[in-house]
């Protein structure tokens, strides 16, 4: 005899779309918050020294703006992403209770979510120049499309990477009008940091997505993860350096910033020293620290830049 499940209470029913939504657990909502306010952060200082000035902050609107669109945005990659892993995530172990796995909440349930809050994110750039509202069709797209890739291509993190970093061009777009050559510079760092941190996570579920199918980075690079992990982290390290030497070299700061990031140097090699157990629980721990990578590189950036802008 089939059970059906009793109807879920308000209380269940809004909870459940917060799980569907990640709202829950904020780790990612962070991941994709702070480098995207880095691109704030340097787009302002881009374009003052464009102009002939030493440093400046963006404005308040546009930080806010690109704050919550990077909220809005993260959450509906989640609701897509649960949907399009509604048939395998009852078999994985980690993801087994989300809401679309365990029947608290349907497909269609899940689209409508994600449209809502791309809806949201939209109507934010009703307040941004209209080149914004062009580039953010890249956003999207990319959003819709990434959950669907780990069926077709081992690099399914990357696709994640270039949805999660497209806000970083937009976010140029917006200050100085267009992305210049650090811009993607910044871009590319996030996506070499992006991949290895996403494929920490994947180093979690990698016996899961083994069985059913399931394609990553983790399962692509075998016994070479840590290593490509590493390698990926001082790219990252290698560019963030130039980038910063860049931006404030010229000021009264001169390299300082760059020096900062020795202790994410650190952090990183804590975090590749846990992985090399292969532990799932490890791996994920790894995954999660990386919070502090992008509250750190943004403590650098606000810091130069406020400094900078003082003291010019």
């Amino acid at each position: 005899m089939i059970q059906t499940r009793a109807p879920l209470t308000l209380k269940e029913k809004l909870y459940a779309y917060m799980q569907l939504t990640r709202f829950d657990k904020p780790v990612g909502i962070e991941l994709l918050l702070w480098p995207t306010l880095w691109g704030v952060m340097l787009a302002a200082m881009g374009q003052v020294q464009q102009q002939g000035m030493t440093a400046g902050l963006p404005s308040l609107k546009i930080f806010v703006l690109f704050a919550l669109g990077a909220v809005f945005m993260r959450a509906a990659g989640c609701a897509i992403n649960d949907f399009a892993d509604r048939k395998v995530d009852g078999h994985v172990t980690r993801t087994k209770g989300r809401p679309l796995a365990d029947g608290r909440l349907s497909a269609q349930e899940a689209i409508g979510a994600f449209l809502v809050l791309v809806l949201c994110s939209v109507s934010l750039l009703f307040f941004l120049p209209i080149e914004v509202f062009y580039w953010s069709f890249g956003a999207v797209i990319l959003a819709f499309i990434y959950p669907f890739m780990k069926r077709y291509t081992h690099l399914p993190q990357v696709f994640l990477a270039a949805a999660f970093g497209w806000a970083i061009p937009m976010a140029y777009v917006a200050v100085q009008g267009a992305p210049d050559i650090w811009c993607w510079l910044l871009f590319l760092a996030y996506m070499c940091w992006t991949v290895a941190y996403d494929t920490q996570y994947a180093m979690a579920d990698r016996e899961d997505d083994v069985k059913i199918g399931v394609k990553s980075t983790a399962i692509l690079f075998g016994r070479y993860d840590v290593i490509i992990i590493a390698v990926l982290q001082m790219v990252f390290l290698l560019i963030m350096g130039a980038v910063l030497w860049h931006y404030f070299a010229p000021t009264s700061l001169g390299i300082t910033p760059i020096f900062g990031l020795a202790l994410v140097a650190m952090m990183f090699a804590k975090q590749n020293s846990a992985c090399a157990s292969r532990n799932a629980l490890a791996c994920f721990q790894a995954f999660l620290a990386n919070i502090w990578v992008g509250r750190y590189v943004f403590a650098i950036i606000a810091i130069a830049c406020i400094w900078t802008t003082i003291n010019g």
